[in-house]
């Protein structure tokens, strides 16, 4: 279809849709189309609307006024029934699977494919679940549990689930976050086809070159509204940004770079680490008030490697050092005690808990020092109170109040919350794994600063990072990793995107060779 399509051509026709929470707007008088056979782009900060009106349209959430009308007739809301049978699909950004079911299980899923007795095929089903699986480029056995598989693979499962389904429309919600260049690549060629065969794609994304590249027409919404719709190549990523914070975002420059203090002993070394397959050789140092950031393609040992520091597993070659001293953790507990913490790429699951306060999320760290009486196991309420409202001030997390459970906060606010567990925690290393994943632009901007306050304070940093742009910003220096071995470092000026990816794809024996 062509991108000039008119308003009485859509195939989607969204008006007018409306959502209060307790009061306050969620989404705003929403008017938009969508075309099949094309990609639109969905934009806009945490908390702007875009989540809600995805729920809308899934079915999920009832809007107070509006309505949406699919090939002229009207789709009935609040109906998840509804919008499945009208052809909609979608990938939501946290992933929703059964760890103990086998990726061809999630697959088939509520979809399955059925014989004329009701009765489950599961010999068609098979055949759809694996053309779709080759469609999407898996390469791993759909026999495997999903809780073997990575976070890219789980992703992966995701989207094949979407591809057994006949969609009109596919919404995927950050379908790239942690997927590595090649494989984001793969998606979008996936994506491209699809709407070449007629498919309408609504794609959520705070990734805003890809959006850039990938998507027919860019809608970006802020506070609920809809503040902009423009065609391919008529925003770049400046005006693009201004339009979903609503201001220019301040850019960093080398003034801003910490400079840590390495005439000194270093807080934290590693010396030829090996385990299994994963890490091969990899020895570093990171000095105190340093962010040291680990660059590479998914799948390229960096989170291995932050899992041994953290004492989830152990080196089977190799020693680790802190304060000079060898380390030797079996557990992250005993790691915790040592003044190690890690922050975990996947908060919702495995760092936040999530119906528990926003106090208790920042507190826990920190309960003996939070004691009525030192010794006995009694929490004071106004010590905890406090310390929690402070470390919220500090960090700038928006909360409506310390009490609220922090599963209502935006993804950025949550990774604050996190960061703040540790700040009066004795941490000497602290490790972010994929510190910014799924957040806006603004809130990828304040977890910066916090994780900068927090260098400053003489805690080092160990970032981990599948965002290019967030190294060359963010980091002091840079060690890539490519199959489990370091393949280069990167200081000061030559920190940027560009030799960050060709070390990405450099091989480390490449060198080797070289040097012999």
């Amino acid at each position: 279809m062509s991108a000039t399509a008119s308003a009485a051509d859509a195939w989607m026709r969204i008006r007018g849709l409306t959502k209060s929470f307790a009061g306050e707007l969620a989404l705003d008088r929403a008017d938009l189309d969508i075309e099949r056979g094309r990609v639109h782009g969905l934009v806009g900060a945490n908390g702007a609307g875009k989540s809600t009106l995805i729920r809308c349209l899934a079915g999920v959430t009832t809007p107070d006024q509006g309505s949406v009308t699919i090939a002229g007739s009207e789709l009935q809301m609040g109906s998840p029934q509804a919008s499945e049978r009208a052809g909609l699909a979608f990938i939501h950004q946290e992933l929703n699977l059964i760890p103990h079911f086998s990726a061809l299980q999630n697959m088939l899923l509520g979809a399955p494919k059925v014989t004329r007795f009701g009765m489950i095929d599961w010999k068609r089903s098979g055949v759809a679940a694996r053309a779709a699986a080759e469609r999407v480029g898996i390469r791993f056995p759909l026999d495997t549990k999903v809780s073997e598989l990575s976070v890219a693979q789980r992703w992966l499962v995701m989207i094949g689930k979407a591809l057994t389904r006949d969609a009109s429309m596919i919404a995927m919600d950050e379908p790239t976050a942690s997927l590595s260049e090649p494989e984001s690549e793969q998606l979008f060629a996936i994506i491209r086809d699809l709407a070449a065969q007629g498919v309408a794609i609504l794609y959520v994304s705070h990734r805003l070159e890809e959006v850039l590249q990938l998507c027919d027409r860019i809608t970006v919404l802020r506070d609920g509204r809809i503040v902009s719709q423009a065609e391919r190549g008529a925003l770049d990523k400046k005006g693009l940004v201004r339009a979903i914070i609503g201001h220019a975002i301040r850019t960093p420059d080398a003034r801003d770079r910490l400079a840590a203090d390495r005439g000194r002993q270093p807080v934290f070394s590693a010396r030829s680490i090996a385990w299994k397959q994963a890490v091969k050789d990899v020895s570093l140092d990171l000095y105190k008030g340093e962010v040291l950031a680990l660059g590479g393609l998914v799948g390229a040992g960096r989170t291995e490697f932050a899992h041994l520091v953290a004492g989830l597993a152990r080196p089977e070659a190799g020693h680790l050092e802190l304060d000079g001293k060898r380390l030797d953790v079996a557990n992250p507990s005993e790691a915790v005690k040592a003044g190690i913490a890690l922050v975990p790429e996947e908060r919702r699951s495995q760092g936040v808990m999530l119906q528990r306060s926003v106090a208790f999320n920042i507190n826990i760290s920190t309960l003996k020092l939070l004691r009525s009486v030192p010794g006995l196991p009694f929490l004071s309420d106004a010590k905890s109170r406090r310390q929690a409202e402070s470390l919220v001030a500090h960090l700038g997390i928006k909360t409506p109040g310390v009490t609220a459970k922090i599963a209502g906060l935006s993804g950025g606010n949550q990774q604050k919350a996190l960061i703040a567990r540790w700040l009066n925690a004795g941490t000497k290393l602290l490790i972010l794994d994929e510190p910014s994943r799924g957040v806006d632009v603004g809130a990828r901007e304040e977890i910066h600063d916090a994780i900068r306050a927090l260098a400053r304070s003489g805690v080092g940093i160990l970032v981990i990072s599948s965002d290019v742009e967030e190294l060359t910003l963010l980091a002091d220096r840079v060690l890539v990793m490519r199959e489990g071995r370091v393949t280069g470092e990167l200081t000061g000026a030559d920190i940027t995107e560009a030799r960050i990816i060709e070390l990405s794809y450099h091989d480390a024996h490449d060198d080797q060779g070289e040097a012999a």
